[in-house]
């Protein structure tokens, strides 16, 4: 989250991506740090153990939340 608000502050489009485990504490700290419009991509939990078809899996679920965030739509 630190890495995506100092790159926004920069006007520079950032997609955050979080697991679904992870997204109270990416609320948390946007919010501590002055980016509560900052709305990360948040992909199902966890990633250290899936095979490649999963990841692939979590790569389709970012995808249409990335173009979202990087074109405003």
């Amino acid at each position: 989250m630190h890495d995506g608000v100092s790159l926004e502050t920069k006007a520079v489009p950032t997609a955050v991506v979080v697991t679904t485990e992870f997204l109270h504490e990416a609320h948390v700290q946007r919010a501590a740090l002055g980016m509560e419009g900052l709305e990360p991509v948040v992909i199902d939990h966890p990633l250290s153990t899936l095979t490649e078809e999963e990841i692939d899996g979590r790569v389709e679920q970012a995808v249409a939340q990335i173009r979202r965030v990087w074109l405003g739509t």
